[in-house]
């Protein structure tokens, strides 16, 4: 069972997964689970999904100043910095997008990239079976950090809302772990959409949009 802690404004909520989320004051987080019908590596993204993957792509969504200043204020309620390297990854793939340096990567990351560019919300994408359960969504504790890509690197998570699950954080709304991180052998996934409460449940509206593209891939999505 999902429960959401005392801390934000909807206390009472249940999900039927195994994902328990901690008090925050200020997160409103979207979550859905994604089946594909087949290994991402027989997936290719269509041209329709690499077309609005440009910045002037039509959507339904559209960031803007507002939705910037929000995240970052949910990321830094831990006491985390969302700047520089660390800055959120939805502002990241603006940067990219303007530089012409966001490329195709695989079905599922492409359509999260797609949600995050447009909207301004980040987003995790985690394979479900690199990660283990439990799961939960917690603010992390000095010290914890994880490698976020195959050079190596790694990021410290002290005061940053992370998914945790069996092992330890593995996503969040600056860098994913590269643990978890979809392969070409990916088949089913867990998407968190980042958000702040105050955006007046932004992210489950971004989130239909979102499921709505996967779904024009074949793969069946459903809500946590």
């Amino acid at each position: 069972m999902l429960t959401h802690g005392q801390g934000g404004r909807d206390p009472g909520r249940q999900y039927h997964s195994v994902l328990t989320l901690a008090p925050h004051p200020l997160l409103d987080a979207a979550v859905f689970t994604t089946r594909f019908s087949s290994p991402l590596r027989d997936q290719p993204s269509p041209a329709w999904l690499r077309e609005l993957l440009k910045a002037d792509a039509p959507a339904p969504f559209h960031a803007d100043d507002a939705t910037r200043t929000a995240i970052r204020a949910l990321l830094r309620h831990g006491g985390f910095k969302p700047s520089g390297r660390s800055k959120p990854a939805s502002e990241y793939l603006q940067r990219a997008v303007s530089e012409g340096a966001l490329d195709s990567i695989n079905a599922a990351v492409d359509a999260c990239n797609v949600v995050s560019l447009h909207s301004g919300i980040p987003i995790s994408v985690v394979d479900l079976d690199l990660a283990r359960e439990p799961y939960s969504i917690r603010i992390c504790d000095p010290g914890e950090t994880y490698v976020f890509n195959s050079s190596g690197q790694s990021i410290d998570l002290a005061g940053l809302v992370c998914l945790c699950d069996a092992e330890g954080p593995c996503g969040n709304a600056v860098k994913d772990s590269q643990r978890t991180k979809t392969t070409p052998d990916t088949t089913r996934t867990l998407s968190i959409l980042w958000s702040h409460q105050d955006l007046s449940g932004y992210a489950g509206r971004v989130a239909t949009w979102h499921r709505e593209l996967l779904e024009r891939l074949d793969a069946r999505t459903s809500p946590v």
